[in-house]
């Protein structure tokens, strides 16, 4: 064996397979890896799916697996979609868990321990809690996605309470554990194209009966660098509400605490993407203009040509005078191209661009 293997090579399956599936990430990817590697032990795996990725992620995996050999990598002929390859990767896994990582974040140190150490209470998900900092790590911008100081865990009477609670953090795949079993026995294909395969498989009829959250975060995100940036409208107006939706199970009620089904109707909503940079004249057209009439029409209309840089420093303004505490929203408005001096100038006498 390889002295440079990232764990010895075993008969038995590995209890947990760490499964990222990636396109275009090279600059990334790596960074990714060795916050994992740093943590392997004996029972874990780790492979990549690649979606054919034109950029250099195949030159960066080649090292990887070079260095340590017991890295599964495969890479695509063609690109099949993020859902895809996911379910690729989860059908590729030898683990009875599988951990769907994300392909730019960290996995924080002790993170895999520590989810080891809760797959020993036999459940069929967990779910992990994240942090939040800017592209390059050097910023927090939030402490905890999920505001809870303890782990949690979830039966099958308490499913609604487990979909309100977990829902919105859920749309980051990276907080998905999954028995590796119940993946394969559900209805994977009728989600293929959502970007939201996982809260399919999670949240279909029959919903999971047993699920766990731990409280401390086992990932940092690095926000701004979403692979779906260019299509935010699409994904968060349309995709995800209509998802959300579709989950039979629940009520009414509980969808309406995760998504309300037709967001693009509160101006809040629309100003904030339009500040952006996400919701323009484009988006107007081909979502909206013909699902709206009257004043709502007018209203969309208007803020689609509102000019961009106005928009950017009126939410900046909001979020300045009125939300200072509130720093991941700040930021994400000051990566759009509209973040022009008089937004990032407001931002800098008020202090909150200190990093924490």
């Amino acid at each position: 064996m390889n002295s440079n293997s990232l764990i010895p090579t075993l008969d038995a399956a590995p209890r947990l397979s760490i499964c990222i599936a990636t396109y275009n990430r090279g600059k990334f990817i790596g960074e990714t890896l060795d916050s994992i590697l740093a943590q392997m032990v004996q029972g874990v795996e780790l492979l990549v799916v690649d979606g054919a990725s034109p950029d250099n992620t195949l030159q960066v995996m080649a090292r990887y697996v070079e260095s340590y050999p017991d890295i599964r990598y495969y890479r695509e002929q063609e690109n099949s979609g993020i859902d895809r390859d996911y379910d690729k990767a989860v059908g590729y896994a030898k683990g009875e868990y599988c951990w769907l990582m994300s392909d730019d974040d960290l996995v924080r140190p002790g993170a895999i321990q520590k989810v080891l150490s809760t797959l020993e209470s036999g459940t069929d998900l967990i779910v992990v809690n994240a942090e939040v900092r800017n592209v390059d790590f050097s910023e927090l911008l939030l402490e905890k996605r999920m505001s809870i100081n303890s782990d949690l865990q979830y039966g099958k009477h308490d499913q609604e309470k487990f979909f309100v609670d977990t829902a919105i953090h859920l749309g980051f795949i990276g907080a998905v554990i999954i028995k590796r079993e119940f993946w394969l026995s559900r209805d994977r294909a009728s989600y293929f194209g959502t970007l939201f395969v996982h809260m399919g498989v999670i949240f279909q009829h029959p919903t999971i009966s047993a699920a766990n959250v731990i409280a401390e975060p086992c990932i940092t995100i690095r926000d701004g660098n979403a692979t779906w940036s260019a299509r935010t409208f699409e994904v968060w107006a349309m995709k995800w509400p209509e998802l959300i939706w579709s989950f039979p199970d629940f009520s009414d009620k509980a969808k309406q605490a995760v998504s309300p089904p037709e967001q693009w109707r509160r101006f809040k909503f629309l100003f904030y993407l339009r500040a952006m940079g996400a919701y323009s004249i484009n988006e107007f057209n081909k979502h909206l203009s013909l699902k709206l009439s009257g004043f709502g029409w007018i209203k969309a209309r208007a803020i689609a040509i509102c000019p961009g840089r106005f928009a950017n420093f009126v939410v900046v303004l909001y979020y300045v005078i009125l939300s200072r505490s509130t720093r991941l929203p700040l930021y994400d408005v000051l990566l759009s191209r509209f973040a022009a001096w008089p937004s990032r100038f407001l931002v800098n006498i008020s202090g909150l661009a200190k990093s924490k």
